[in-house]
């Protein structure tokens, strides 16, 4: 009988890529960052580590893209369902929708990232991406209520780190998914009205007057 050897399947750059982040990631999930080696990662999915090292010149290097992916894909997954609502509320409710229940299921992975003191430069869940989330956001209250962007920026960004603590309340299991969502849309939802409903009285300048 003969031995059976495994044979090494050819990918594309891009898919070998993303099947090195995938084992990768699945590693950090069950076992810690500390577990990912370089060595083991072309062990396990038979190819070189010199194949490993052509993607990723080292093991921060290859955390560090895994993080970003994951940023990328949740920021990328909020921003069509900014684009596909048609109300305020329904911006709010998907976008923590997204969240919550990206957190659910990545929830370790990322914490397990973030823990890693060589990686802080990429930033989390509340920090990726958060300039441009937070103009997005704002330019929807511009269009929708006339608040300009001098006062909606920092309303908007007064407001993102809501989400980030719904996740901390979540992974805790301080109250199911849905009570921390409606919680999260209602406390958001309540700021943005503040803002909306006291522009005229609280916020706007008054005009210069002749002397």
């Amino acid at each position: 009988m003969t031995k059976k050897t495994k044979t090494r399947t050819r990918l594309s750059p891009e898919a070998r890529e993303n099947e090195i982040l995938a084992y990768a990631a699945q590693v950090v999930s069950q076992e810690g960052v500390i577990a990912v080696s370089i060595e083991q990662i072309g062990k396990a999915l038979n190819i070189s580590k010199s194949t490993v090292y052509s993607y990723f010149p080292s093991t921060t290097e290859l955390l560090k893209e895994l993080l970003k992916r994951e940023m990328k894909s949740l920021r990328s997954a909020q921003h069509k369902a900014m684009e596909n609502a048609n109300t305020v509320e329904q911006v709010i409710r998907d976008v923590t929708h997204i969240y919550l229940n990206y957190i659910e299921e990545k929830g370790l992975l990322i914490s397990r990232l973030q823990s890693e003191p060589s990686l802080s430069s990429v930033g989390g869940p509340a920090d990726y991406g958060k300039d441009f989330a937070i103009k997005y956001m704002a330019e929807i209250l511009r269009d929708t209520f006339g608040i300009p962007l001098a006062i909606g920026i920092p309303s908007v960004s007064i407001t993102f780190g809501l989400p980030d603590s719904a996740g901390r309340c979540l992974i805790e299991k301080l109250a199911d998914k849905q009570t921390i969502e409606d919680l999260t849309v209602a406390m958001i939802l309540a700021c943005i009205r503040t803002t909306t409903e006291g522009y005229d009285l609280k916020f706007r300048t008054l005009p210069k007057r002749n002397s």
